[in-house]
């Protein structure tokens, strides 16, 4: 196992992973810029150095300045986390030749599945279903209205270096396609620096169902059974489940063979998630993420198994810790994303500042979150503030226990998507299961997430109104509790470097 290894992200991901680390008795190194200088991952890491400038190609997307700390703190080892260089096969490769190992799958595999366009087609000469369309780069709107007159509307265009949903344009008629383009081609030059767009036949009714996979060194792979993501916000996740509820046991051996294929074809090792979409009966491969997902905390809770710790392993050479026949189903886990943002203006960013902060706890729930009372969301990064996943031994409980941690969940100074979510817990079709990724788009939540704002300002929060003290006397608080931190986080440092 490693002695020192660097954490390449921040935020609740950079303290999953030096979480991590401490278990494994391996020591962390953070990286950050301007911006979260006084962050808490910065704070909790064993050693912490500044990167850069706060946007994030000053600072989180420097290749060079990243690699810099890694040789002055000695790092053997990278870990990338996600977004930012976590599916970057440049990064990959610098650090393979820096001869520092990169906790993830190889610089090929990474360039492999990079381009979707690419991946499409080694997938149908693997004989992997994927969805129908026009798998070549689209030259000009006249191409791309051309190509969808042949496949049939409705279509989507998709940028070939994308991801996250980040371009994507719904055609469904040729009156819409010029327009459609230009969007999609300008996202993806100024989101991704390449302009390559193709086109697939958009299916009616899908789902998003991915399933987890682990490779190792030795080309052992397995899977850890699926997730659904289908409820989502311009195609960025919201909220995720495990179980899916459409799921067969039949179904899910024929698509875990699946997935375990796409990850041998491209020899892949360490953790990935391959991404399908499910449509009246048929399943089609849409991608593979090269990298940790947001939502392996709910695999987690239903498997048993710690999948960073997993990566670490993997990367320093040793077998997967367990076989295919070892991964069973242990009772229903949900996760929502807890983002600073207003779901009643098209889920706009709201970064603020934190005024009071609590997390629920309690049985079966689970809070990842980088923040805490005082802290200011910074406008350069992602929005998410936590992710909030809950464990019930069946569906109903999970959702009834979400409820109840979200009620709990109390944020103050920052517009949140909490009332959205407490929506979605007692919306009929999600209770039902019965759900595709048209769910948000289908149903007018406005009046529903309106009244839920509506009636907790009406009576009051009770747990709001535990944090009411004077503004003064709470800053005082604050100061208080965050020197206090800083000192047992001092304190521990000290212990472990004497060790």
């Amino acid at each position: 196992m490693f002695n020192k290894v660097l954490v390449a992200n921040r935020g609740e991901i950079a303290i999953r992973i030096m979480r991590a680390c401490r278990e494994l008795g391996v020591r962390s190194v953070a990286v950050y810029s301007d911006a979260d200088r006084n962050a808490l991952f910065a704070k909790y890491a064993d050693e912490a150095y500044p990167i850069g400038e706060s946007p994030p190609t000053k600072s989180y997307l420097n290749i060079e300045r990243i690699l810099d700390v890694a040789r002055k703190a000695e790092c053997e080892a990278i870990h990338p986390g996600y977004g930012f260089l976590a599916e970057n096969a440049a990064f990959a490769r610098a650090c393979e030749q820096e001869g520092i190992v990169f906790i993830g799958p190889s610089s090929h595999s990474i360039e492999q599945m990079g381009s979707k366009i690419g991946s499409k087609n080694i997938m149908k000469r693997a004989g992997i279903p994927v969805i129908p369309g026009f798998d070549e780069p689209l030259e000009s709107a006249q191409h791309a209205r051309q190509v969808a007159e042949e496949i049939g509307y409705p279509v989507i265009l998709k940028a070939s270096a994308g991801g996250g949903g980040m371009g994507m344009q719904i055609v469904k008629d040729s009156s819409e396609i010029e327009g459609a383009f230009e969007r999609a081609k300008s996202v993806a030059m100024s989101a991704f620096g390449d302009a390559t767009i193709f086109m697939e036949k958009y299916l009616l009714e899908p789902r998003h169902i991915e399933f987890q996979v682990l490779g190792d060194l030795k080309g052992n792979i397995v899977h850890l059974n699926e997730r659904e993501c289908s409820i989502q916000r311009r195609h960025q996740k919201l909220i995720e489940e495990t179980p899916s509820p459409l799921m067969t046991p039949e179904l899910r051996e024929e698509m875990g063979r699946v997935a375990k294929k796409v990850a041998r074809r491209i020899n892949y090792h360490n953790a990935g998630t391959v991404e399908f979409v499910y449509s009246r009966g048929n399943f089609y491969f849409l991608e593979m993420n090269t990298r940790i997902q947001v939502e392996h905390p709910i695999t987690e809770m239903t498997t048993g198994i710690d999948i960073v710790k997993e990566q670490f392993k993997i990367a320093a050479g040793e077998p997967i810790s367990f076989s295919q026949e070892d991964v069973h189903i242990h009772g229903h886990a949900i996760e929502c994303r807890i983002n600073a943002e207003d779901p009643l203006n098209d889920f706009r960013p709201t970064p603020s500042k934190i005024r009071r902060y609590r997390s629920p706890g309690g049985p079966g729930v689970r809070v990842e979150s980088g923040v805490h009372m005082g802290y200011e969301i910074p406008p350069y990064y992602d929005s998410m503030i936590s992710k909030l996943s809950v464990w019930g031994r069946t569906r109903e409980e999970a959702i009834s226990r979400m409820e109840r941690a979200l009620y709990e969940y109390v944020i103050v100074g920052v517009l949140t998507n909490i009332p959205f979510h407490k929506a979605v817990m007692r919306n009929e079709r999600f209770r039902s299961g019965d759900y595709n990724t048209h769910f948000i788009e289908q149903w007018d939540f406005v009046p529903e997430v309106k009244e839920i704002i509506r009636a907790e300002k009406e009576k009051g929060d009770s747990l709001a109104s535990a944090f009411g003290l004077e503004d003064k006397k709470l800053a005082a608080i604050t100061t208080a509790v965050a020197a206090y931190s800083h000192s047992l986080i001092a304190g521990e440092r000290q212990n472990r470097g004497q060790r």
